[in-house]
């Protein structure tokens, strides 16, 4: 049985004029940085929406991801109606449903990563906690995109659509 996660993915509209398309310049999305040793060093692929696993079976997968996005960023997801974007497969065969909102009015202000422990160095036998994401940032599509691990990129393809079909 595949591994299951969801997400939320907010974006927000910078700089069109009322009434122009959204573009991947005008539009962003706010991504976090995974935290943790292995990716101190890495940008491309090492960005994730905020997100985290759950049960189908006991949870719903929207109740999964504000659940998630609370615990990774410290802050209750906005007050907002979500919207279903898609499911997508990892290469792993994890699967990831993300939702999305307007996060126009989402503030920032009080941000406190989650952590998790793990043993490090390797093989020493000494657990230190790690964030589980190190920052979040607003980023535009074009630039989350390479950033974002390969698995999420197809929603960030789902958003330009989205965008497109207004």
């Amino acid at each position: 049985m595949p591994v299951h996660s969801a997400g939320l993915l907010l974006y927000r509209v910078t700089d069109a004029a009322a009434g122009a398309p959204v573009t991947d310049a005008s539009a962003e999305v706010l991504i976090a940085h995974m935290g943790g040793p292995f990716w101190a060093a890495k940008d491309e692929g090492a960005w994730s929406i905020p997100k985290g696993e759950y049960d189908p079976d006991a949870e719903a997968a929207l109740d999964a991801a504000r659940r998630e996005f609370e615990e990774e960023l410290g802050l209750a997801p906005p007050d907002t109606d979500f919207a279903e974007l898609g499911t997508w497969a990892y290469s792993s065969g994890k699967r990831i449903t993300v939702f999305v909102a307007d996060g126009a009015r989402f503030s920032l202000d009080g941000l406190a990563f989650g952590e998790f422990e793990l043993e490090w160095p390797p093989r020493s036998g000494r657990t230190q906690s790690f964030p589980e994401v190190d920052r979040v940032e607003w980023m535009p599509l074009a630039d989350a995109r390479p950033r974002l691990v390969k698995g999420q990129r197809a929603a960030l393809d789902a958003l330009a659509e989205r965008f497109a079909d207004v």
